[in-house]
Order: structure tokens, then C-alpha cells, then sequence
């Protein structure tokens, strides 16, 4: 069994909060969005699930046609328990995230960092938020940084902290400075000193690969999650190093100050 399905049977079986038997997803709903950043020439298209329990949400991006939309009207209402057993992959990821949440939402958590996100353009707080992931990395001089998830600004600040990166995308094949990218995640898995993963890789299904060959070589392992940000914390010292978890509403649905929350697994 997978490292996320031995978390998903924990919770079903009441090890991390509330029994999900006895938690209602009070609205199921679902967000497509595209973004081009200025002086880029790469067009990032997102589509999101997002669940709501209580005063938390819960998030997962999925690739396009993977969920239909209709799925929120069935699932809006539904128990966490039926979600998690009987929803397509990205819904239960989702649902997930927010029985997690709702148990320890990420702003009254011991050992949350909060970070403010500053009001401004996409630009400036996508550098921002960047900054933040990349500075979670005790250091990146001289090292390689394996990016599974590329997005320029977090690409510049590895860039300018010394780290020289080595990208993986599904859906991107260069940079806008022409870096190549590989849609083979086993090559950076296998030769990166430490790696930089986004949460879209529980949404994909290969965060077990990432989350095992980081144990395996013991390289550190931060992730920066919008999907599954309390997800991913679940592995904080069990593979994860460190972590950027940003919940919902993400900083690209915003001009104003947002909040993500970094932690560091405790030696």
C-alpha cells in the first residue's frame, strides 16, 4: 500500500481527528484558471477540486478532462467517509486535504511559520512566495536542485541562491531562458542533492515515487503545496524536510496580502 493510502486508511479509521464518518464536505467546487506572467511566454493552465469542512478547505489540481465539474453537484453535501472511499483520485486528494485541515488548520499549528505574501502583481508575489519555498533549502550553493513542477520565479530564486536546477514538468519543455525540461521525473530523482516538489504531484499520483527515492538516497525533500498543503505535512519528517503549504484562497486569486505557512521536519 502506498504511502498516501496508508494515510487515507488512518484517517478513515478516526487516527486523525474527527472520524471522517462524522464530517460533511459542505460545498464541493471547482476552479480553472490561466495565468501568463509579464516578459514570460508560458501560459499556466489550472484546474482545481476543493473541498470545504467547517472553517477549512481542501485542494487538488488535476490535469485536463481528468474531472468533470458535475462531480461537485453528487459530491456537495457528502460524508468525508463515502469522498474518500468512493471519489475519483483528485476528490479524495481533496477530501483528504481537508479532514486534515480541519483537525490542524495550518494557522494554529505549533511549528507553522507564518510568511505574509505583500499586495501587489502576480509578478511580485509570485516572487515572493518563491523566495519563500526556495529559502526553506538550508543551502543551495554549489548544489543541484531537482524541480519536479516548473515555474520560472521558483526556477530564479534557486537561480540566485547558487543552486543550479534540474526541471521536470508534464507540460512544459523549456523555460523562458531556454533551460531544458524533462517530463522524466527518475533522472532528477536519481542525480538531484536535494529536490523542490509541488503538491500537483499527489494530485498525479507520483508522490510516492518522489517521497520514496528521497528516503532512499536521503536527499532533502521540501514541497510547496497548494493540493494537499496538510496532506503533504502529514510526511514532515517521514521523507518531508520542509514545507510551504499554502491553502485556499491560493495568492494568484489575490492583489491583497495572503499567508502561506512553512514548517522544517524536526531533526
Amino acid at each position: 500500500m502506498s504511502a498516501v493510502e496508508e494515510l487515507i486508511t488512518d484517517v478513515l479509521a478516526g487516527r486523525h481527528g474527527t472520524p471522517p464518518r462524522h464530517l460533511v464536505a459542505t460545498s464541493v467546487f471547482w476552479a480553472h484558471h490561466g495565468t501568463r506572467l509579464a516578459g514570460g511566454d508560458t501560459t499556466y493552465l489550472n484546474q482545481y477540486l476543493l473541498v470545504r469542512v467547517g472553517d477549512s478547505f481542501g485542494a487538488c489540481a488535476f490535469e485536463a478532462g481528468e474531472v468533470d465539474p458535475a462531480v461537485c453537484r453528487a459530491a456537495s453535501g457528502a460524508s468525508i467517509d463515502t469522498l474518500l472511499r468512493e471519489g475519483p483520485h483528485a476528490l479524495r486528494i481533496a477530501a483528504l486535504d481537508a479532514c486534515l485541515a480541519a483537525a490542524a488548520p495550518h494557522r494554529e499549528t505549533a511549528g507553522a511559520e507564518a510568511v505574509t505574501l505583500p499586495t501587489g502583481t502576480p509578478e511580485h508575489r509570485a516572487a515572493a512566495r518563491d523566495a519563500a519555498v526556495a529559502d526553506l533549502l538550508e543551502t543551495t550553493t554549489g548544489l543541484t536542485v531537482g524541480l519536479i513542477g516548473v515555474v520560472n520565479p521558483l526556477v530564479a530564486a534557486i537561480r540566485e541562491r547558487g543552486g543550479e536546477p534540474l526541471l521536470c514538468d508534464l507540460n512544459l519543455r523549456t523555460t523562458r531562458w531556454g533551460d531544458p525540461v524533462t517530463d522524466d521525473m527518475n533522472i532528477v530523482l536519481d542525480t538531484a542533492d536535494a529536490v523542490v516538489a509541488t503538491g500537483m504531484t499527489l494530485g498525479n499520483g507520483s508522490f510516492d515515487t518522489v517521497l520514496g527515492r528521497c528516503r532512499e538516497r536521503g536527499v532533502p525533500l521540501v514541497v510547496y503545496a497548494q493540493t494537499g498543503s496538510a496532506v503533504a505535512r502529514a510526511f514532515l519528517g517521514a521523507g518531508v524536510t520542509a514545507l510551504c503549504a499554502e491553502p485556499f484562497p491560493f495568492s494568484q486569486f489575490s492583489a491583497d496580502a495572503t499567508t502561506v505557512y512553512r514548517y522544517r521536519a524536526v531533526a
